[in-house]
């Protein structure tokens, strides 16, 4: 969501604060600004819209000083404004946050009481308010924004600059990811370590109720208690030009020719010296003792968790049952003493999947996680973490992140298998021989690139489109919706095969386009059949399949593509390349934000 950078050091810092707030657009935003301090002076510049429009600002409106702040905003309390925009500030304090402050009405109330007043529709600038009145109590400055921080309910990263003190900065966070940089008389505050990347490589990452008291020689941490701690600073492997485009006109176009090569990556993380045993890092659980397995996600990695549901199931058959985030705690489940408990995310900070695994802590046998970020809360408080080996993924609408889960998820249903003896070491090395072969159908599949912007050219005059899939296309068939919806904005939805004549048949006309994921698998004349009550209607069909489901199926269709014909266990992998691609090229032929679609964000942080 929001993004936050800090810096502290010896250049002029705006535009150090401008460079790094690029580096976190990928999080999505609608508006920005920066405060530093100079010669003692707090001050302050905001705009709504793009980055570019706060660096016009700055040509015309120069904001001196080598201490600084800075923000992109994603609207949750407040419409986009300039006056909602961030930093907010008092007389004294400047406060740049991502996450909500629950308990902001009643604070609002106290600071009224008090004299005080707000003058936007912010929760944020509480916070500020909040810091000016413990100062003007006495408090001084690193006091005072710790007696705020006692007072905060919700989900939080802050970072605040004090008028007259030009080497102090004040950190914390609670539920929003928050890492210091260090570097040679300079200290830096990041969202995310892709902020600082260009800046250091070696990163603090503070811990859940920490707050940090930053200087340009110096880092305090203090826990939730106010008690002196540690926390480690890591050398992170994080190269700058990670978050370049490489050519491509979008970071989604980047990262979707990037995966054959990732996928690769993952593959060979999880294999022995001989390419043919699995090899996992101690303490990845023994699924022999494992009686049922909850999986937990959010968005695109949950449906990444559904089709590892018919893996799990159908591999190693070990009983699966799947949650969105935001729904599962608040019901409550029981949780048998067998139970191992899967969370999937991108970045490791997604905030509904956190609180659901802080919820299975201490009920549920093992926690682990399929993360991109090993460094990311969702990792560091889980049992084990598996890394997926995506990279760096900046485009909202993930592509290469969502394959690389499949692949993690689909080794790990075959090491269940194993570990339950579903099946022996010649069919395991026959899978993992399937998987190493993919990266190749992955290279065949990005070439019908070309092929799939045909089919997009026309998709983009719709207004609304159906996916079908059964069985593993199901998934494949949500996600594909999912990803057109979100880039095109054009209203998508998804649904399994058979459940078309239970009621959404009845949307069918000619100005619907369907989009049917069928390989020729055993349940390809199913599928098939459901198309056909499409093309009786006179639906406008897009089938994606292989050669022979193509030989079989595409008369009488709008559009067919063929993909490269794969065992079944691995389409789900490949069928993901023509959604994501199809979806790109819709959007591209609108001509809407690609890689920062309206009103999303990479990193959903808050609740």
């Amino acid at each position: 969501m929001c993004g936050i950078v800090g810096y502290l050091g010896s250049h002029e810092a705006a535009p150090i604060l401008v460079d790094a707030l690029k580096r976190l657009e990928y999080r999505g935003y609608d508006s920005a600004g920066i405060a530093t301090v100079h010669n003692g002076v707090l001050d302050r510049r905001r705009a709504v819209g793009k980055l570019v429009n706060l660096s016009d600002k700055l040509v015309h409106e120069p904001l001196a000083g080598k201490s600084g702040i800075g923000h992109t905003r994603w609207a949750t309390h407040g419409a986009p404004s300039v006056a909602n925009a961030h930093p907010h500030r008092t007389r004294d304090v400047a406060v740049v946050h991502n996450g909500i402050i629950e308990n902001y009405r009643k604070l609002r109330e106290e600071l009224s009481a008090a004299g005080l007043s707000c003058e936007t529709e912010t929760d944020t600038e509480t916070v500020a308010l909040l810091t000016q009145h413990h100062m003007d109590q006495g408090k001084p400055p690193v006091e005072a924004a710790f007696a705020t921080l006692d007072k905060l309910d919700g989900a939080f990263a802050l970072a605040f600059l004090f008028e007259g003190e030009e080497d102090l900065m004040v950190a914390a966070r609670k539920g929003s990811p928050l890492a210091i940089g260090h570097g040679e008389g300079e200290m830096y505050v990041g969202s995310d370590a892709i902020a600082l990347a260009p800046l250091t490589d070696k990163i603090t990452y503070l811990d859940e109720g920490d707050r940090a008291v930053v200087t340009r020689t110096s880092l305090e941490i203090r826990d939730e208690t106010g008690q002196r701690v540690d926390r480690p600073a890591r050398t992170v492997s994080l190269d700058a030009t990670q978050v370049d485009k490489a050519g491509f006109t979008h970071y989604m176009a980047k990262e979707i020719a990037e995966q054959p090569a990732v996928i690769k990556n993952a593959i060979t993380e999880y294999l022995d010296e001989t390419g043919t045993a699995l090899n996992w890092p101690e303490g990845t659980p023994d699924f022999a003792q494992i009686d049922r397995l909850t999986m937990v996600a959010c968005g695109t990695a949950f449906y990444a968790c559904l089709t590892a549901k018919y893996w799990f199931e159908q591999v190693a058959r070990l009983p699966v049952e799947v949650d969105i985030a935001s729904e599962f705690r608040y019901r409550e489940p029981p949780v048998g003493p067998n139970t191992a408990a899967l969370f999937v995310s991108q970045s490791g900070e997604t905030a509904d999947t956190l609180a659901a695994l802080r919820y299975m802590r201490g009920k549920a046998a093992h926690v682990l996680s399929v993360v991109n970020v090993p460094e990311s809360s969702i990792a560091r408080e889980s049992d084990i973490a598996l890394p997926i080996h995506a990279g760096v993924e900046i485009g909202v609408a993930s592509t290469k992140a969502f394959t690389c889960q499949l692949t993690v998820l689909l080794l790990l249903a075959l090491k269940a298998a194993h570990d339950r003896g579903v099946i022996d070491d010649e069919t395991l090395q026959d899978r993992v021989s399937t998987l190493r072969a993919l990266p190749g159908q992955i290279n065949d599949a990005l070439t019908q690139s070309d092929a799939l912007k045909a089919i997009a050219d026309d998709l983009a005059k719709a207004t609304d489109v159906l996916f079908l899939g059964r069985g593993l296309m199901y998934p494949l068939a949500l996600e594909g919706a999912l990803k057109l919806k979100e880039i095109s904005y054009i209203h998508a939805e998804a649904y399994a095969s058979g459940e078309l004549k239970h009621g959404p048949i009845a949307l069918i006309d000619s100005t619907v386009p369907v989009v049917v994921m069928a390989p020729r698998d055993r349940l390809f004349e199913k599928t098939v059949s459901n198309m056909q009550e499409v093309v009786a209607r006179k639906g406008k069909v897009v089938l994606i399949t292989d050669a022979r489901g193509h030989a079989e199926a595409s008369e009488d269709v709008w559009h067919s593509l063929v993909m490269p014909t794969v065992p079944d266990l691995v389409a789900p992998i490949l069928y993901a390349i023509p959604a994501q691609l199809l979806a790109y090229h819709t959007a591209v032929a609108k001509g809407t934000d690609v890689d920062q679609p309206r009103n999303l964000a990479k990193s959903v942080t808050v609740e």
